[in-house]
């Protein structure tokens, strides 16, 4: 990467040019002009975001219930809270687009939206943090953003700086509206903002995703010098075809993109549709599996306050939770697939004798109306220690019988559009 490369090109200069003030300047101009080195998302952010479940909604005559507002927040705060989403890692909630003004107040500062917002945001901001919770906040990097409300292209710094003075820990910035060449260039000139306030903000950038839309190549080093987490395909929907088609996405590039995933830099397929209206139970049982096999951020978009509990259940899931926030921060891939089923894994901890663990999904594109037993030797997998693995069924929260090598066949009854998530533990 690029600050490494630096560091390297500094220890190569002639030592009598190199006291200790020199050294001291040289990395305070590194850490603030070019590396987001805020020291967060070493996992993936988990919490909540508005957007999915809520688009842009305002008319808080029409949907008392579901308008952006201060009300809405709160209450999916408290429900954060209280029903044991903080406690298993939820921790930010980030509201999306639409809490603005169409307009910026006299003195050109952004203002949110007076009627739905009336406390305003430093109030809401307290609050938040007064239940453990930490703050999200939305922009575009562009003339306006992708609803119409206003950008911050030509307010970096006084933005950036008022979002400070917020005291927000997370931002999402969109790529709508804006009309140069250089995405990096406009996100890197945000992320030096936000290492010049000295506030630790989690930045989520969406601009791979636009440029993958245009057929631009991102560089990858780059956005993962400027951004905690990036999002690499369209707007998830809430439906089985989005996730299947952004699934398949991330299978096509994985050999491209999954590298760059890592301690403080994500790839991001987006959020999490479980408990909404568009996944069925084993479909929901599927996306929160196979987002913990691709690292990728956690975060709900849903009505916490109104959900089933079968998929509260599944987005309490410890053992899953634990699979994606795994320390080592690898993002797994697609390895296998026949008669429509896939197998997906993840390296992951505990490493015993060199050997890893690994996270193993068996996840059905079968429609057939039965569930499909499906054999694999463990060995095809890349599954390969000689002396074995304990393997655990994730959702059922119990181990299978025996050991299994890599010769041995592992049989996985999986129901249609449904998912088996096993642990492989070595022995």
């Amino acid at each position: 990467m690029f600050v490494l490369s630096l560091k390297k090109m500094f220890h190569c200069l002639n030592y009598t040019y190199r006291n200790s003030m020199l050294l001291m300047i040289f990395f305070l101009w590194l850490e603030v002009g070019y590396s987001l080195d805020n020291g967060l998302a070493l996992t993936p952010p988990m919490g909540w975001m508005s957007w999915q479940r809520y688009r842009c909604t305002t008319d808080c005559n029409k949907f008392p219930d579901e308008c952006i507002s201060d009300k809405l927040i709160r209450k999916i705060a408290t429900a954060m809270a209280d029903e044991g989403y903080l406690e298993a890692g939820y921790e930010y909630i980030v509201i999306d687009d639409c809490w603005l003004e169409k307009e910026r107040n006299a003195s050109g500062y952004l203002q949110p939206d007076r009627k739905r917002f009336p406390y305003g945001m430093e109030a809401l901001s307290k609050f938040i943090h007064s239940k453990g919770l930490k703050f999200g906040i939305y922009e575009n990097y562009g003339t306006k953003t992708c609803a119409g409300y206003p950008g911050i292209i030509d307010n970096v710094k006084q933005d950036i700086n008022m979002f400070a003075d917020w005291e927000i820990d997370y931002i999402k910035v969109d790529g709508c509206y804006y009309s140069g060449y250089d995405y990096a260039k406009g996100y890197e000139e945000v992320k030096n903002r936000l290492n010049q306030t000295g506030r630790p903000v989690v930045f989520s950038c969406s601009y791979p995703a636009y440029q993958d839309e245009s057929s631009v190549p991102t560089d990858f080093s780059v956005l993962a010098e400027n951004c905690n987490l990036w999002r690499n395909y369209n707007d998830i929907d809430d439906s089985w075809q989005s996730v299947t088609t952004i699934l398949d996405y991330f299978a096509l590039k994985q050999e491209h993109i999954a590298k760059f995933a890592g301690p403080g830099h994500w790839n991001d397929p987006d959020m999490l549709l479980i408990g909404n209206y568009g996944l069925s139970y084993d479909q929901s049982k599927v996306q929160m599996a196979l987002w913990a096999i691709l690292a990728a951020p956690l975060l709900m978009s849903n009505d916490l306050t109104n959900i089933r509990p079968e998929h509260k259940e599944i987005l309490l899931n410890h053992n899953i939770i634990k699979v994606n926030q795994d320390s080592l921060g690898i993002q797994g891939l697609r390895v296998y697939r026949e008669n429509k089923i896939e197998v997906w894994t993840r390296k992951i901890m505990p490493v015993v004798s060199g050997e890893f663990s690994y996270a193993i999904a068996f996840y059905s594109r079968r429609t057939d109306g039965m569930p499909f037993l499906f054999q694999v030797e463990l060995k095809r997998l890349g599954l390969n220690n000689p002396e074995g693995y304990i393997l655990k069924d994730l959702y059922l929260d119990r181990n299978l019988d025996g050991i299994y090598f890599p010769s041995n066949n592992v049989t996985a009854k999986v129901n249609p559009t449904g998912v088996v998530f096993l642990k492989a533990t070595p022995q």
